[in-house]
């Protein structure tokens, strides 16, 4: 299926791996012109060579942490010219209240909920001033859970969930449409880091993951596809009429309940 978004420049936070890694490779497929960012220089480098060879389209990195003060006004000042902005980076720890202190819980949000934030306050104006196009927001479906064992994520990703339905709520009204992913567990490192971290808290040690890996539906984790492929479609313009929502990819995990 040919989405029409040859014409299209993103800018992607987190690119470097995983599922940032992965919507790198979707959209040089579809051929969008393409801004990466993330801490690690070697990886971005090594993710442009083999996105170009494969893809042929133009790929410029910028290596950056987005905690640090003067990030955002970098990417602000080298991706004037985007209609997308993909917003991925971040990592907010995992464990109970007890086991996550104030400023590992602070440091994941300051990435990801304060970041994400911040990244559209900056980018929305230009955006707008390039003529409209889409946020999407990569936030995840621990806001629909409220796993206390993963409380700081919990609380951060249902924050990220409300935001975006806020700022999209009306934005088309400058032609731009605001969307969230909530991905469930996703075929990554940091799936197997939470998974030994979970199995440790169960039972004692990291020896577990491949039992817990049963407990998913389809006995897997979601292939990195499954996401990117989603936000190419939302992107596009098949998906027009989309904004303030959030779509969840976790294999049904969030909707499951019991009376008991």
């Amino acid at each position: 299926m040919d989405l029409k978004l040859k014409s299209k420049i993103a800018l992607i936070t987190g690119a470097s791996k995983g599922i940032g890694a992965g919507i790198a490779h979707t959209l040089a497929s579809e051929g969008v012109k393409l801004y990466l960012t993330a801490r690690n220089k070697k990886q971005l480098e090594s993710l442009k060579v083999e996105l170009q060879n494969k893809y042929s389209v133009e790929i410029q990195i910028i290596p950056l942490n987005l905690t640090e003060s003067d990030s955002q006004g970098i990417l602000y000042e080298k991706c004037k010219n985007i209609n997308i902005l993909i917003n991925n980076a971040g990592d907010i720890p995992s464990g109970s209240l007890f086991d996550i202190d104030e400023e590992s819980w602070r440091k994941g949000w300051e990435l990801k909920v304060f970041g994400y934030i911040n990244l559209c306050r900056g980018f929305y104006p230009i955006i707008k001033k390039n003529g409209g196009g889409v946020i999407i927001n990569n936030i995840g479906n621990g806001g629909e859970i409220y796993d206390p064992l993963y409380i700081a994520g919990a609380t951060g990703n249902s924050s990220l969930m409300s935001f975006t339905k806020a700022l999209g709520s009306n934005s088309l009204e400058d032609n731009i449409r605001v969307i969230g992913v909530n991905p469930g567990p996703v075929e990554t490192e940091r799936i197997y880091k939470i998974l030994k971290n979970r199995s440790l808290k169960l039972f004692g040690d990291e020896n577990h993951v491949q039992e817990l890996l049963k407990r998913y539906p389809l006995g897997r984790p979601a292939h990195v596809r499954e996401i990117s492929d989603l936000i190419a479609f939302l992107i596009s313009e098949k998906s027009g009429y989309t904004s303030g929502t959030v779509f969840t990819v976790d294999g049904g995990i969030s909707s499951r309940s019991s009376i008991i």
